[in-house]
Parts: structure tokens; C-alpha cells; sequence
């Protein structure tokens, strides 16, 4: 039988492998026999799969890096199902004898484990997934800049409510400033601190959540250049602008 830690391993490992492909230049090459990376900022997401793949194009790209998202979700939220059902079966599972040594009775010892189980298995799953596409190694460890596959993830990790809250903010940004990559570092900005309200206490899991949060601001380090530089490219502005937009994905 997998131990916790076993578990919550394979649950990563799946969800990076999950999240690492790279359904920009799947489709580009397949549907429209080009490689997207060698068009516009060369980014695989959403906002270029526009520009390069046209509207259809890029609503694919970004339905199914939402979906990546979406289904690593799902997966933790099963990882964690098995987790809790092991501790409350048997009272002598991977993490309550851990709950009880810190001084909790045997009952709330099993509740918190399984509070706990599902709150690291999210955060893990929600790592894996996000990694998985910044770092796709079936690109030479390159890939896109996280935002559609971790904001599928966060209709689990946050719930709906918060996930959505997270689109609003960027919709805002989006649609004050013109700038895709400013809406998507203020939803990467924000994650943390929406973690604090879901993960408070837990936190191990906050740290991970923000070093997703931090690695997606890391991945858009070319559109912060460019937004100090007033370069980054707006939308709806033409291609002649001196510097093309990084996608947002």
C-alpha cells in the first residue's frame, strides 16, 4: 500500500506529466501543420495561440490548458478521498498517529487529518500541474506562463468563488490597462494572499501555493520588463509594435 508521502509523490509526478504537455504546439502542428513558436512572442498559451492560430485556435489552446487545470484538481481531490477514508477507517493511518503525538484525541485527530490530507494534496496537485507547463520537458523544459492551467487548478484549490474572484481581478486589469500580461501578474500577485484565506494554519501549503504564484510572476519577467519600458504591446495594437506581448496561459 502507497504511504502518504508515496502518494501525494505519484500525485505530483502525474499532474506535472499532465500539465507538460504542450497543447500550443500540439495544435499548431497538427491542425494548422506550423509551430506556434516561431510566430509572434513565440509563447505556447492562449494570448499568442490568438495571434498566430486565429480565434478558434486559441480558444482550443486555451480550453485545454484550462482543462490541465481542471483535471489535476479532480485528481487531488480523489488523492485526498483516499487519504481521509485510510485515516478514518483505521485509526491508524499515515498522518493521525502524527495529529495525536501533537497532542489532539484520537477523534479530532482523524478530522484534522482529513482536513489535511485534502489541503496538501490540492496544493501539490496544483504545483505539479502548473510546474508541469512552465517547465514542459518535452520542450527542453521550457513551456508557457501558467495562468489558464492554474487558474483551472484553482477551481479546486481555492474553490469556485475564489477562482473566480481571481478571473474578475484580471478582467479588471485587463480591461483598465489593455495589457493581458498586467492582468495576469495581478491574479499571480493576489494568490497568495487569497491562500491566506483559504489555508490559514496550513502552512506548508500556503508556501507551495505561493511558490506556484511566484514562479508564474518569474515566467512573465519579459512582460514586467517590457511594461517598465512601456514596449509590451496592448490589445488590439498591430503587429508593427516594436515588442511583442508574452502570452498569457
Amino acid at each position: 500500500m502507497l504511504t502518504a508521502l508515496g502518494l501525494l509523490c505519484l500525485l505530483f509526478a502525474v499532474t506535472f506529466l499532465l500539465g507538460s504537455v504542450p497543447w500550443g504546439v500540439v495544435i499548431s502542428r497538427l491542425v494548422y501543420h506550423k509551430d506556434i513558436r516561431d510566430e509572434g512572442s513565440g509563447n505556447i498559451g492562449t494570448t499568442n495561440a490568438m495571434r498566430a492560430l486565429g480565434k478558434k485556435g486559441g480558444a482550443a489552446v486555451f480550453v485545454l490548458d484550462f482543462g490541465k487545470g481542471l483535471l489535476s484538481g479532480a485528481l487531488a481531490l480523489a488523492a485526498a478521498a483516499f487519504l481521509a477514508s485510510d485515516n478514518a477507517a483505521t485509526g491508524l493511518p499515515h498522518v493521525t498517529p502524527l495529529l495525536m503525538m501533537a497532542g489532539l484525541d484520537k477523534a479530532d485527530a482523524v478530522t484534522s487529518a482529513a482536513h489535511l490530507a485534502r489541503a496538501v494534496s490540492m496544493a501539490v496537485a496544483f504545483a505539479g500541474c502548473t510546474w508541469g507547463h512552465i517547465f514542459s520537458p518535452w520542450l527542453g523544459f521550457k513551456g508557457g506562463k501558467g495562468i489558464a492551467v492554474a487558474v483551472g487548478a484553482l477551481f479546486f484549490v481555492f474553490s469556485p468563488a475564489g477562482a473566480l474572484l481571481e478571473i474578475a481581478l484580471f478582467a479588471v486589469i485587463v480591461l483598465a490597462t489593455r495589457y493581458v500580461s498586467a492582468g495576469s501578474l495581478a491574479a499571480a500577485v493576489a494568490c497568495p494572499f487569497f491562500a491566506l484565506y483559504y489555508y490559514w494554519g496550513d502552512w506548508p501549503c500556503w508556501a507551495i501555493i505561493t511558490a506556484v504564484a511566484l514562479t508564474v510572476v518569474w515566467a512573465h519577467r519579459g512582460n514586467i520588463d517590457r511594461l517598465r519600458h512601456g514596449t509590451e504591446r496592448r490589445i488590439g495594437a498591430k503587429k508593427a509594435q516594436a515588442a511583442e506581448e508574452g502570452a498569457r496561459s
